[in-house]
């Protein structure tokens, strides 16, 4: 039986890629802040494992990855999902503080649960797994006033390029999916207040199942970067 480890997991992209998962018959692993929320999404589900853990904390992040193997037998596949938007704002008017409160959560977060992963896998038998890094269309284009969620997520391209390289040795594969406009919790809340021009949206059980697709290749195989986002998004093109 496959397992995964899915950070984030109590809300929106999270949330959905765990109820795909357990759905699918995987052991996943819930990690987020949030016990009641994680709870409740593992109410009648025997496979999921409720792990509440702050991924800035490092001490938490390893006894949570510790509980998980000690339970699932093994780590499969890491979605590093976790992360933060933060203030949208010019850049004179972030605070410090709020800088490095989202790159705490967003890259030194994802470091922690890549490198507990990583631990795990490569001393697992058989060696070996996947780490799926959640990166976001912000790791190529930004939007307005994101300075800190972008910078973040360009250091994710990078987390992620290393990883695969270091990874070889022990068959771990790395993998990022660059996700736009996912009709989460954050999005309603765009759309609330931008009702007369909403942004095009696409569901978030489409981010699901392209992160099972990745999961389930064999690790001779590897989705290396994916974007997917709502067709109609102003990506592609000159304003």
């Amino acid at each position: 039986m496959s397992t995964i480890l899915i950070t984030g997991a109590s809300a929106g992209i999270g949330a959905a890629t765990a109820r795909h998962f357990l759905d699918r018959g995987w052991t996943v692993g819930l990690l987020a802040r949030s016990e009641d929320r994680l709870q409740a999404l593992a109410e009648g589900q025997p496979r999921a494992h409720v792990l509440p853990a702050d991924v800035t904390d490092e001490a938490q992040v390893e006894a949570a990855f510790a509980s998980f193997t000690d339970r699932a037998g093994r780590l499969d596949v890491l979605f590093n999902n976790a992360g933060m938007f933060g203030t949208q704002a010019p850049i004179d008017e972030i605070p410090v503080a709020e800088w490095r409160r989202i790159v705490d959560v967003n890259l030194t977060g994802m470091f922690l649960c890549a490198r507990a992963a990583f631990a795990q896998m490569r001393r697992q038998a058989p060696q070996g797994g996947r780490i799926i890094n959640n990166g976001s269309i912000s790791a190529h284009v930004p939007r307005e006033g994101s300075v800190s969620y972008t910078a973040t997520k360009h250091a994710i391209t990078g987390l992620t390029k290393s990883l695969s390289l270091d990874g070889r040795p022990f068959d771990i594969a790395c993998g990022q999916i660059d996700i736009g406009n996912a009709r989460t919790e954050l999005l309603d809340g765009i759309i609330a207040r931008t009702p007369d021009n909403p942004p095009p949206v696409m569901e978030v059980e489409e981010v699901a199942g392209a992160v099972l697709h990745m999961a389930e290749l064999p690790l001779s195989a590897n989705v290396q970067f994916m974007t997917l986002m709502a067709t109609k998004m102003p990506y592609i093109g000159r304003g």
